[in-house]
C-alpha cells in the first residue's frame, strides 16, 4: 500500500472518511432498481439486485454482458442443435422439424418414421406398403398402378401397349406416336440406364434413410446424427451405447473405479463431452453446464431431462375447437362443417351457400352446417333438390272435379256451365247474383260526351289484378273471363241440400266479345291518379250528359283485359328527339241479356244487338283514348291509363303505381294491403275484403254473407265465417252442417264432403279424414287403400305414401322416380339425369342426384374435348361407393370407349381421401355405371385443362405424396372455393395476378404454398 499512499496521515484520512460514510449509512433501506425499473437492462436480460446495486443476466437463449444481449443460435454449430434434421432457430430458443414422412420423436430431436398406411390406407385403393419416410401403393394381381400412383386400374392382355400387363415399366407408361412405349418416373426417383427401372434418390422419403441421405452414383447412402449410429439395415439411427464407449476409454469396471469416473466427470462436466448429460441444448458457464429445452419442452428437476409440454391443458391450446398434443407442438382441428383458418388456430364456419351450386332455391346457412329450402310448390328432394310438387296426386289436389298440376301450383278445373268457387276447389253454377240474391259486382263502363268531346270510365269493383311488367308496361284485368273446359270425371261427392243457392240460379249465356287496339301519341304507359280538380269539373259534365250516349245505362261488362306498352318512335330528322308512343290492346267480353228476347227479336237477334252496342261502345272508347280522356277506377279512385311524358326534377324519386318508396327503394305494398292513388301510400284492407298479391290498387270483396273478417286480410280464409274441416254448405259460410256418414272433409270452407267410396262408413259424422273411415284393412306406410278391391296396394314405381291408412299414393317431386314400388318418403324419389357441365376450360361431372343417393341401374357417359394444346386435371376430391356388392358399381376414365383403351382413373369403392391427376389421355371418355343393389352417395368431380407447356409441372405436384398427406392439404383439395381458385390461375394464368401476396396466405396453409414454390422454381430454373 506503500506506493499508493503518499503517507500514513492521507491514508489514514481517506480510510476514516470511508468508514464514516458506511456508518452513516447504517439502517438506510437499499433501492431495488430490478422492482422499481430504474436498470438499465437489455430486454432480453434478467435484473437480479445486488446490495447498492442490481446485476443484469441475459435469458437463456441470449448472450451478452446483460447490457447488451443477442439470440443465441442454436442450430448453428455441427451439433445441429441435438436435431436430427432440420433445426429452426427462434428468438431464445430453438425447434426441431423432420422431413416429410417423419415425425418427432418424444426427445423433441429424433424423427421417426411415419406409418402413412394406418391412416385410410395411405389413401392406396388396394395395397399399401410403408418404407422409411413415405409409402408406396401397390395392386392385387391383375391390376397396375395408375398414374396417380394411388388407384389401380385392370390389366389387359392386349390392346395398347400401355394397358398390357407386359409394358416393361418401373413406374409410368407412355405410349409414343410410333406405337412404343417410354417409361417414365414418380417425383424423387430418376430413369435408370435400361430406360425401364427407377432409380431411388433423396428426394423421395429422404431416400429410405432415418436421418441424413447423400446421392451417389450407386444410390442414397444413409448417415446418422452424431448421438446416433446407423443399425445394420443402412437406413436406421439406434443411440449409442454410452456404457461401451466408456468401456473403450477405461478397462475396469469396478465400483469403485466407477465411482472415481463419476467424481472426475463431475470435475470436468462439460458441454464438450456427452453434450454435459443435457437431453437438448448445453450451455458452458463458470458454475457448470446449463442445460435448457426447446419449445414444447420443459426442464425437469433433474435440470438435464426435458419433458413434453402439454399445450392442451392450457386454455385448450388456443384452439377454437378441439386440440391435439404432439411431441414438442401441438395441432388444433375443427368441427365437422368449420375450417381451420392459416393461423392453424382459429376454426371459421364453412358458408356452403357462397358455393355455387349448394342449393336449387334458397339456402340457409348455420353454424358448421346448411340448409335448403325450396319455394312454395316444390318439394326438396337429393338433399339440395327442389322439384316441382304435383298436387293433383295428392287426392285430386282436393278439387271436386278436374285438377291441372302448374310448375309450383296447380288449379283446379270446371265443366262448361260451372265456374270455380272463391275457395279455388269446388263448383257453383255460373249465376248473376251473389248467394244472398244481391247482384254480383260486375265492371261497368261508361262513357259521356260533353262538348263535342268523349270521356270513358271503367270501374272495378271485384276481381282486379294489376302486373307492371316493366317500367313502360303493364297489364291489367277486371273481372273472370268465361270459358268453356273440357269435362272430367266428377268425383264422389256429398254437396249441401240448402236452397239458398237456388234463390238466384239464372244461368249466364255465352258473353259477346271484342277485342281492338289503341293508339296514344306523346304519352307512356303509366298509371296515375287522375288530377282531381279535372275530375270534379269532368264528373258535373258527365251528370249533365248522361244519357247521350248508348251505353250508360248500365253497360256491364263480364271480364276486361287491358295491356299498355309505350316505345319510342324516332321522328324525321336527324337530331329532333324520339317520340313516346303507347298502345293499348283491350279485350272486353259483355254480358247478353236473354230476357230481353221476345217474338220480334229472339235470342241471336239479342246477340246481335249486344254486339253492335259492344261496337259503339268501342268507338267511343276510341275516341276517348285518343284525346287521353279514358280512366279506369279502382277503390274509389280514377286512374289515367297514360300520361305524357313529365320532365322530373333531380332527386325526385318516384315509383310505379302500386309501389312505395321505403329506405330509398320501391317497394311493392304487401298483401293485405291495396296502394291509394288518392293517398300516395298502402292502405290496409278493410274488414270484409282481402287481397292475396302484391302491388294492387284495390282489395277484393270476401264471399261471406255475414261481413265478417279481420282488416287486413292477406286470403279468403281470413274473411271468417267459413266452415269448419268436417263441415259443409252451399257457400262455404256458415250456417253449416256437418259432414254424414260415409264422408270426409279435410279442409275449411267446402260446398261438399268426399264419399268414403266402396260402400265404407265413417265412425261419426263430421269426419275430416279418410283416415276415419272405416277400411276393412289398415295400410302401411308405401301403400294405399283401393276402395274398390279393399286391399291395400303398393304404390307405383314413380310414388310414395309417408302416411299410413290414406288413399292415395304421391308422385314424386320433379323429374325423379323411386328405384322400386311401395316407396315411403320422398327421400327414395331420385333424378335419373347424369349431372355436371362440360366446359372447354373448366367444369365437372356429377352423379345423378348428388348429393343425394345416386339411383339403381345408372349408365352414365361424358366425353371431355379440351382444345388444342390443351391437356386435363381432375380432381376427385372424395367418391363414395358401395364396395359391399363386388363392384357392381364403378367409375372409369379412359380415353375411349373402347375397354382396351388408356385408362387414366377406374375405382368401385369409397374413397374419402382426395386424389388429383392428369389424363393420359388428351381427351376422357368417362363412365358411371351403377347396379340394382347397394347406393351410394357418389360423387362430384371438378376438372380444368392447362396448357400442355405446364404438363411437367403440373405432374410434378400432383404425383407427390406430400400434397396428400396433411390435413390441411387435403382439405384444399376438398374446399369449393380454394379449387376455384387454383382451377382459374391454370386455366388463365394472367389470373394469377389477381390475387395478392396476403390474399395467398390467407387462402393457404405455408406448407402447400412452399411446396407449390419448390415445384415452380424447380421448373422455371432452366429457363433462369
Amino acid at each position: 500500500m506503500g506506493p499508493a499512499c503518499f503517507s500514513w496521515d492521507v491514508c489514514l484520512f481517506f480510510l476514516l472518511i470511508n468508514t464514516l460514510d458506511v456508518m452513516g449509512n447504517v439502517g438506510v433501506a437499499d433501492a431495488d432498481e430490478c422492482s422499481e425499473s430504474t436498470d438499465d437492462c437489455h430486454i432480453d436480460a434478467l435484473c437480479q439486485n445486488t446490495p447498492k446495486s442490481f446485476k443484469c443476466i441475459c435469458k437463456t437463449g441470449y448472450k451478452g454482458d446483460g447490457k447488451h444481449c443477442e439470440d443465441m443460435d442454436e442450430c448453428e454449430n455441427d451439433y445441429n442443435g441435438g436435431c436430427v434434421h432440420d433445426c429452426i432457430n427462434i428468438p431464445g430458443n430453438y425447434r426441431c422439424t423432420c422431413y416429410d414422412g417423419f415425425m418427432l420423436a418424444d426427445d423433441g430431436h429424433n424423427c421417426l418414421d411415419v406409418d402413412e398406411c394406418l391412416d385410410n390406407n395411405g389413401g392406396c385403393q388396394q395395397i399399401c406398403v410403408n418404407t422409411m419416410g413415405s409409402y408406396e401403393c401397390q395392386c392385387k394381381d391383375g391390376f397396375f398402378l395408375s398414374d396417380n400412383q394411388h388407384t389401380c386400374i385392370h390389366r389387359s392382355d392386349d390392346g395398347m401397349n400401355c394397358m398390357n400387363k407386359d409394358h416393361g415399366c418401373a413406374h409410368i407408361c407412355r405410349e409414343t406416336p410410333k406405337g412404343g412405349v417410354a417409361c417414365e418416373c414418380r417425383p424423387g426417383f430418376e430413369l435408370a440406364e435400361n430406360q425401364h427401372d427407377c432409380k431411388l434418390t433423396c428426394n423421395y422419403g429422404n431416400g429410405g434413410c432415418q436421418h441424413t441421405c447423400d446421392d451417389t452414383d450407386v444410390g442414397p447412402v444413409c448417415g446418422c446424427h452424431q448421438k446416433y449410429a446407423l443399425h445394420s439395415d443402412s437406413k436406421t439411427c439406434i443411440e449409442k451405447d454410452e456404457a461401451a464407449i466408456e468401456s473403450s476409454e477405461f478397462n475396469s469396471t469396478s465400483v469403485a473405479d466407477v465411482d472415481k469416473r463419476v467424481k472426475r466427470r463431475l470435475l470436468m462436466e462439460t458441454c464438450a463431452v456427452n453434450n454435459g448429460g443435457c437431453d437438448r441444448t448445453c450451455k458452458d458457464t463458470a458454475t457448470g453446464v446449463r442445460c435448457s429445452c426447446p419449445v414444447g419442452f420443459t426442464l425437469q428437476p433433474d435440470g438435464k431431462t426435458c419433458k413434453d409440454i402439454d399445450e392442451c391443458l392450457e386454455n385448450n391450446g388456443g384452439c377454437d375447437h378441439f386440440c391435439r398434443n404432439t411431441v414438442g407442438s401441438f395441432e388444433c382441428s375443427c368441427q365437422k362443417g368449420h375450417k381451420l383458418l392459416t393461423n392453424e388456430r382459429t376454426c371459421q364456419d364453412i358458408d356452403e351457400c357462397s358455393f355455387e351450386r349448394t342449393c336449387d332455391h334458397i339456402c340457409i346457412n348455420y353454424p358448421g352446417s346448411f340448409e335448403c329450402v325450396c319455394h312454395k310448390g316444390y318439394s326438396l328432394y337429393g338433399l339440395t333438390h327442389c322439384g316441382d310438387i304435383d298436387e293433383c296426386s295428392i287426392n285430386n289436389g282436393s278439387c271436386e272435379y278436374g285438377c291441372v298440376n302448374t310448375p309450383g301450383s296447380y288449379e283446379c278445373v270446371c265443366p262448361p256451365g260451372k265456374k270455380l268457387h272463391w275457395n279455388k276447389k269446388d263448383c257453383v253454377e255460373v249465376v248473376k247474383c251473389l248467394p244472398n240474391g244481391k247482384p254480383t259486382p260486375r265492371a261497368q263502363l261508361s262513357c259521356t260526351k260533353t262538348g263535342g268531346g268523349e270521356a270513358c270510365s271503367l270501374s272495378c269493383p271485384s276481381n282486379a289484378l294489376f302486373l307492371a311488367d316493366s317500367e313502360n308496361s303493364y297489364t291489367l284485368s277486371c273481372g273472370v273471363p268465361v270459358q268453356p273446359g273440357k269435362v272430367p270425371v266428377k268425383r264422389n261427392v256429398t254437396t249441401s241440400s240448402s236452397s239458398s243457392l237456388q234463390t238466384c240460379t239464372e244461368m249466364l249465356a255465352q258473353p259477346v266479345k271484342q277485342k281492338a287496339r289503341f293508339k296514344i301519341k306523346d304519352a307512356k304507359c303509366h298509371l296515375r291518379p287522375r288530377n282531381k280538380e279535372k275530375h270534379r269539373d269532368m264528373g258535373k259534365q258527365g251528370l249533365q250528359a248522361a244519357g247521350q250516349f248508348p251505353c250508360t245505362d248500365d253497360c256491364q261488362v263480364t271480364f276486361v283485359n287491358l295491356k299498355c306498352d309505350s316505345s319510342k318512335k324516332r321522328r324525321r330528322g336527324r337530331k329532333s328527339p324520339s317520340k313516346e308512343v303507347s298502345h293499348i290492346t283491350a279485350e272486353f267480353e259483355m254480358e247478353m241479356k236473354e230476357e230481353e228476347a221476345s217474338e220480334s227479336c229472339n235470342v241471336d237477334c239479342v246477340r246481335e244487338k249486344t254486339k253492335q252496342r259492344l261496337q259503339n261502345a268501342m268507338r267511343t272508347l276510341r275516341k276517348s283514348i285518343s284525346k287521353q280522356q279514358f280512366y279506369i277506377q279502382f277503390s274509389g279512385t280514377a286512374y289515367e291509363v297514360a300520361q305524357r311524358a313529365v320532365r322530373q326534377t333531380e332527386g325526385d324519386e318516384t315509383c310505379s303505381i302500386g309501389q312505395v318508396l321505403t329506405d330509398g327503394k320501391c317497394v311493392s305494398c304487401s298483401v293485405g294491403t291495396f296502394y291509394s292513388g288518392e293517398q300516395e301510400q298502402c292502405v290496409i284492407c278493410p274488414p270484409g275484403t282481402y287481397q292475396d298479391r302484391e302491388g294492387q290498387l284495390s282489395c277484393e270483396p270476401c264471399p261471406s254473407t255475414e261481413g265478417q273478417g279481420i282488416a287486413g286480410a292477406k286470403n279468403v280464409s281470413e274473411c271468417g265465417g267459413q266452415c269448419p274441416a268436417g263441415q259443409f254448405s252451399a257457400d262455404g259460410f256458415r250456417p253449416c252442417q256437418p259432414c254424414p256418414l260415409g264422408s270426409f272433409q279435410p279442409e275449411p270452407g267446402r260446398v261438399l264432403c268426399f264419399s268414403c267410396g266402396g260402400g265404407l262408413m265413417t265412425k261419426h259424422t263430421g269426419s275430416t279424414s279418410f283416415r276415419d273411415c272405416e277400411a276393412k284393412v289398415h295400410c302401411a306406410l308405401g301403400h294405399y287403400y283401393n276402395a274398390t278391391t279393399h286391399r291395400c296396394i303398393r304404390c307405383p314405381s314413380g310414388t310414395y305414401q309417408s302416411e299410413s291408412g290414406q288413399n292415395y299414393c304421391i308422385t314424386c317431386p320433379g323429374n325423379t322416380t323411386t328405384d322400386f314400388d311401395g316407396a315411403n318418403n320422398v327421400s327414395h324419389c331420385k333424378n335419373q339425369l347424369c349431372g355436371g357441365e362440360l366446359g372447354d376450360l373448366m367444369g365437372y361431372i356429377e352423379s345423378p342426384n348428388y348429393p343425394g343417393d345416386y339411383p339403381s341401374n345408372v349408365n352414365c357417359v361424358w366425353t371431355i374435348n379440351p382444345p388444342n394444346k390443351r391437356r386435363i386435371l381432375i380432381v376427385v376430391p372424395e367418391i363414395f361407393l358401395p364396395i359391399e356388392d363386388e363392384c357392381g358399381d364403378v367409375l372409369v376414365m379412359r380415353k375411349s370407349a373402347q375397354p382396351t383403351s388408356i385408362t387414366t382413373y377406374e375405382t368401385c369403392q369409397t374413397y374419402e381421401r382426395p386424389i388429383a391427376f392428369t389424363s393420359r389421355s388428351r381427351k376422357l371418355w368417362i363412365q358411371f355405371k351403377s347396379n340394382e343393389g347397394n347406393s351410394g352417395k357418389g360423387f362430384q368431380v371438378p376438372y380444368v385443362t392447362y396448357d400442355e407447356d405446364y404438363q411437367q409441372l403440373i405432374e410434378d405436384i400432383v404425383r407427390d405424396g406430400r400434397l396428400y398427406a396433411s390435413e390441411n392439404h387435403q382439405e384444399i383439395l376438398k374446399d369449393k372455393k380454394l379449387i376455384k381458385a387454383l382451377f382459374d390461375v391454370l386455366a388463365h394464368p394472367h389470373n394469377y395476378f389477381k390475387y395478392t401476396v396476403q390474399e395467398s396466405k390467407e387462402m393457404f396453409p405455408r406448407s402447400f404454398i412452399k411446396l407449390l414454390r419448390s415445384k415452380v422454381s424447380r421448373f422455371l430454373r432452366p429457363y433462369k
